[in-house]
């Protein structure tokens, strides 16, 4: 998919499920390029929201565009977010998502079990037939290299040092043929904060553009 047509699906899916979002809500909001077109969308709409970021950086865009960010613990006293917006990094058809490109999945995974309706937004390269490694993980930085052996093949990537709350990210290379039994290994692992596996459970709604058409499914 040339880089042109791949920005206008960002747009038109992220302009798609800013139309979800309604007067009142409590809104988390995701991290990464879809969701930047998505701030910008939100904003135009002028509504009056109070949101939840998964990262710094999009808490300071957000703020950026008048969007008020609050601090999580502010609003989970009001018991639940009525929605959360992310991109993804490969999707399936069954609702299986692998995220954690840029490191926030940790944050990402609570936001979005934190909502009431969790939508995911995608341009259609996102779509796969099967989840390909390698999975995003963040661990502890007490007694890394035992951690990095017993997920072998794993290593702590270079361009992601840490995560927003300081977590080491690595990407684990095996084989994703089953997602819910390596979620669960991953998951039971010593050293393992959490994984970029999401369980299709966790996804209320699929929004992906495919040319100039958005899909909307929900699961």
């Amino acid at each position: 998919m040339a880089e042109d047509d791949s920005e206008r699906e960002k747009r038109a899916v992220a302009e798609a499920a800013a139309r979800l979002v309604e007067e009142g809500m409590r809104v988390g909001l995701g991290t990464g390029s879809t969701v930047a077109c998505l701030l910008e969308a939100l904003a135009e709409r002028r509504l009056k929201v109070r949101c939840v970021a998964t990262s710094p950086g999009t808490e300071e865009a957000a703020r950026e565009l008048g969007l008020e960010v609050e601090p999580f613990d502010r609003l989970d006293r009001l018991d639940r977010l009525d929605l959360a917006i992310d991109g993804t990094d490969q999707m399936t058809s069954d609702g299986w998502l692998i995220k954690g490109g840029g490191g926030a999945h940790v944050r990402e995974k609570i936001v979005a079990a934190a909502a009431d309706r969790f939508v995911v937004i995608a341009d259609g390269s996102k779509a796969v037939d099967a989840l390909q490694p390698p999975v995003p993980v963040e661990l502890f930085a007490f007694g890394l290299p035992a951690t990095l052996r017993a997920l072998d093949p794993c290593a702590v990537r270079d361009d992601t040092p840490t995560s927003p709350d300081g977590g080491v990210i690595a990407d684990h290379g095996g084989p994703v043929d089953d997602p819910a039994a390596l979620a669960a290994w991953l998951a039971g692992t010593p050293g393992v904060v959490d994984h970029g596996l999401f369980h299709p459970e966790l996804v209320s709604d699929v929004l992906i553009a495919r040319g100039d058409e958005v899909e909307h499914r929900r699961l």
